[in-house]
């Protein structure tokens, strides 16, 4: 019987059967790898996501309602075991909730592309977010670039700008050891009182109101800061004191819910889900990748995963 993870408490989880039925327009799948996405992850297992955002924050084929118990996760590879004739044994890439094999319409997944390890492609949900956030940050060449937060997104960020001609990357986090994880992608790292200011952008993913007092700061003067943290229940108290309207600086919101206003046009989120599998071939992208679980040991390992200073970056789930 297929089995699922299931949040169903606060600081609690367990694996549940599932029933599977393949309808005519879906294909299924068995799990091979997935991850957890961190920050999202452990809002929903402390029970944390606010009654205004219950619709907005419901995840591809989640099941249950918030608070809980709700079925959550949006990172799974597998393979097509059966579904239509040209994808059977594809591997391929699907937001869907922890769940070992699960049906999904063909339209809801993609394959992976050659070359891409399946173990790497687990970071397709966050790569999107930060491809997204990139476009709505719109970097320049040469610019100095400040991440604020050395999580897998900050640091996906990190490494997209980085690919910008001339452009002057720096990774800011509290946590110097995430200096090693800087100097695997290619950029620089910085502590937040040694890093560089007047800056032309600056990202923010640390999830805390101090690193985004912290890219106020770093912000040059008519700078964009991009906010990508989602604090869930709790508040951020913002110093827009002092100079900042002096310096007319901007805080721009990005979410990988649409795709950013720049490219809406003309990308679809299948494009675009498709374009970020295809930058995960850069192998300096396995330093954010965790040592493995087994899923059926995640609902005993969740507490430490997601646990505050935890050190895990992006925790993979071996299914196989």
């Amino acid at each position: 019987m297929p089995k699922a993870l299931w949040y169903v408490e606060p600081g609690m989880a367990e694996l549940r059967d599932e029933r599977v039925a393949p309808g005519p327009d879906e294909a299924c799948v068995r799990a091979h790898f997935g991850a957890i996405s961190r920050g999202t992850e452990a809002l929903v297992f402390a029970g944390r996501v606010p009654p205004t955002e219950y619709v907005r924050m419901r995840g591809p084929h989640m099941g249950g309602v918030f608070p809980f118990p709700v079925k959550y996760g949006y990172a799974i590879v597998g393979k097509v075991e059966t579904g239509p004739p040209h994808l059977h044994g594809r591997l391929v890439f699907a937001l869907h909730p922890h769940q070992d094999v699960f049906a999904v319409p063909t339209d809801a997944f993609a394959p992976l592309p050659d070359g891409l390890p399946p173990q790497r492609a687990v970071l397709a949900a966050n790569m999107e977010t930060a491809l997204n956030a990139v476009w709505d940050g719109a970097p320049g060449p040469a610019d100095r670039i400040a991440v604020i937060g050395a999580g897998v997104v900050g640091a996906l960020v990190a490494f997209l700008c980085a690919q910008v001609p001339g452009a002057e990357v720096t990774l800011v986090d509290i946590d110097p050891t995430r200096a090693t994880l800087a100097r695997a992608l290619g950029v620089a790292f910085a502590p937040p009182a040694g890093a560089p200011k007047d800056c032309d952008l600056v990202f923010h993913a640390s999830g805390a109101a101090s690193g985004l007092a912290t890219a106020l700061e770093l912000a040059g003067d008519e700078a964009r800061i991009i906010e990508m943290s989602w604090y869930g229940a709790g508040e951020a108290a913002i110093p827009l004191g002092g100079a900042f309207h002096s310096r007319r600086l901007t805080i721009v919101s990005s979410q990988v819910g649409k795709v950013a206003p720049s490219h809406r046009p003309r990308w679809t989120p299948a494009r675009r889900l498709a374009a970020a599998l295809d930058l995960l071939r850069d192998p300096r992208l396995d330093a954010l990748l965790a040592p493995p679980v087994r899923f059926a040991d995640l609902p005993a390992e969740l507490p430490r995963i997601l646990a505050p200073g935890s050190g895990v970056l992006c925790q993979r789930i071996d299914y196989v």
